[in-house]
């Protein structure tokens, strides 16, 4: 079999794919932490959003100018192991493989089916809502395997698709509330006071769920036409938008129902607030067009979890790289790497019921929050290649070498910090977890070099 992708995918595909994997779920599904981390307060939670929008924005302008100099394989593996050398760079590529890609993807094939509950009335917690997380799980890696094609303009309709919701939200939202005064009610009144700094820390890690995403597209450099020029420009024009439509949304929610209301109801007072301005039909086709928006994001990390381990067996890395490295030469697509990311979702979905909605919890001990905890382990491995970005690209504008990556610095920093704060005694658990991981990774490459 073939083991080289071809270029298929072209900007507007490339930006479709940074808007579509990021916007969708998050900036639904965290509005309601957002709210209740801050006691609602309204100007603290979009501080917050304000954030995490520009430590995302740093981080990605920070690979943009990497994206100019390195195209391989798989984006963030290549530039660690451009900025680190090759066991920093496997050792990542595992992480994003068995960790990072499969906890995001199994935890937005539940978002996904917790809306479609919410939409027909079903228990969100309960065996409903599991099965059909299992069922889109299922649905994103056969679109995402036999049909890569049909997969990028999936991304592209539904990122237009999800787009409307927020836009209409953001617009007439905000237009209602100042009508109606909902937007200066909330805007000037605080719920339940809490403690400033630990409120917003829990906050800005809540809206890193929402904002994480983008780097995935990275993981389509080498399938992406003229990416040296196409990916920066998409990198940074994506998140941009990003956090301009977050921003809106989340004002625009606040002239339509109460901070209460939000606090208490999450997913169905996102419901509400539709129904509230569109009526109860119009609200219901529009919270269709909200689950639509987050199958598309489920979609689009799909795409990442599917090249997760191909990213390692291409190096011939990792176990097995001869049969997980192979490209079928009909869909272009590593479709044994693929059957692999597909059990390791199944395997985290597994455990994020068990760790957050089993009660009682499965894991004693090891109960921890897989949909926002990996995200700031992986702010942390940014960390070393930032700072190699400074010390070894001489040639570069001071503002690309110095400026954008210290804030980028700083932003990882902070989220780490943050997270701290946030979940507690969670994160010991959580990077026991990730150092068994490694260990077992650690072991495929000394049996790799050894053979």
């Amino acid at each position: 079999m073939n083991t080289e992708l071809k270029e298929k995918f072209g900007l507007f595909t490339a930006i479709a794919l940074v808007v579509g994997i990021v916007i969708g779920s998050g900036v639904f599904f965290k509005a309601e932490k957002v709210l209740n981390a801050t006691g609602g307060d309204l100007p603290l939670g979009i501080l917050a959003w304000i954030i995490g929008g520009l430590i995302m924005i740093a981080c990605a302008y920070t690979f943009a100018v990497m994206a100019t100099r390195y195209q391989y394989v798989n984006g963030i593996v290549d530039y660690a192991e451009a900025a680190m050398g090759s066991t920093y760079g496997y050792y990542v590529g595992w992480f994003m493989a068995l960790i990072y890609y499969p906890t995001l993807t199994s935890v937005l094939a539940w978002v996904s089916a917790r809306y479609t509950c919410v939409l027909f009335g079903f228990d969100i917690t309960g065996g409903a809502c599991m099965t059909i997380s299992c069922f889109f799980l299922i649905a994103s890696f056969a679109l995402n395997t036999l049909s890569p094609v049909i997969s990028g303009k999936f991304q592209v309709a539904t990122t237009i698709i999800k787009l409307i919701p927020l836009f209409l939200m953001a617009i007439i939202g905000t237009i209602f509330g100042l009508k109606s005064g909902m937007t200066t009610y909330n805007f000037t009144t605080v719920v339940t006071p809490v403690d400033t700094s630990q409120g917003l820390f829990t906050a800005v890690v809540a809206t890193a769920f929402a904002y994480e995403g983008w780097i995935v597209a990275t993981s389509i450099n080498a399938e992406l036409k003229d990416a040296k020029k196409n990916l920066p420009i998409a990198l940074v024009c994506g998140t941009f938008i990003i956090m301009a439509v977050y921003i809106l949304y989340y004002v625009g929610l606040a002239g339509t129902v109460t901070n209460e209301v939000m606090m208490a109801g999450g997913e169905a007072g996102a419901k509400l607030a539709f129904e509230n301005l569109f009526t109860s039909v119009g609200g219901t086709l529009i919270f269709v067009f909200v689950i639509i928006s987050c199958l598309g994001t489920l979609n689009g990390l799909m795409l990442g979890c599917t090249r997760g381990i191909y990213s390692v067996a291409s190096r011939k890395q990792g176990p097995a790289p001869e049969i997980l490295g192979q490209v079928d030469p009909v869909t272009n697509m590593p479709v044994n790497s693929s059957v692999v990311g597909l059990l390791l979702c199944g395997f985290w979905l597994v455990f994020f019921f068990g760790a957050n909605l089993a009660d009682p919890k499965w894991f004693g001990f090891f109960n921890f929050d897989s949909s926002e905890l990996p995200i700031v382990s992986i702010y942390g491995l940014y960390i070393p290649i930032f700072v190699m970005l400074m010390k070894k690209e001489k040639d570069l504008s001071p503002f690309k070498r110095f400026f954008m990556p210290a804030l980028a610095l700083l932003g990882c920093v902070f989220m780490i910090i943050a997270a701290c704060f946030s979940h507690g005694w969670s994160v010991p658990a959580y990077l026991i977890v990730f150092a068994l991981f490694m260990l077992v990774g650690g072991f495929f490459r000394r049996k790799r070099e050894t053979a």
